[in-house]
């Protein structure tokens, strides 16, 4: 398995945009035309999504989330500790601490 994508992120990314938005409008995953684009969406820096692109595993073991919705998580599967929860708050929170 090579490691990362094959080609440069914001390619990958306006290729996975570009498809959403020309897809069939009833079909699940069409992406309307005024929707912000997925990293703005989802609060991630570009450089922490490239980052993650190439480290993931090595960075989470278990849970994965914004902290708020790990948090959350371990309060329904009765956790108090999860591997990884620092780098949760640093990459993929929307407001990091």
């Amino acid at each position: 398995m090579p490691k990362g994508l094959p080609f440069q992120l914001d390619h990958y990314l306006e290729l996975v945009d570009w498809s959403g938005r020309h897809l069939d409008p009833r079909k699940r995953g069409c992406i309307t035309e005024n929707t912000p684009p997925i990293l703005e969406r989802l609060s991630i820096s570009p450089k922490h999504w490239r980052y993650l692109n190439r480290n993931f595993e090595s960075r989470f073991k278990g849970l994965v989330g914004s902290v708020e919705a790990v948090k959350q998580a371990c309060i329904q599967l009765d956790k108090r500790w999860v591997h990884g929860i620092a780098d949760c708050r640093r990459f993929l929170s929307a407001t990091p601490f």
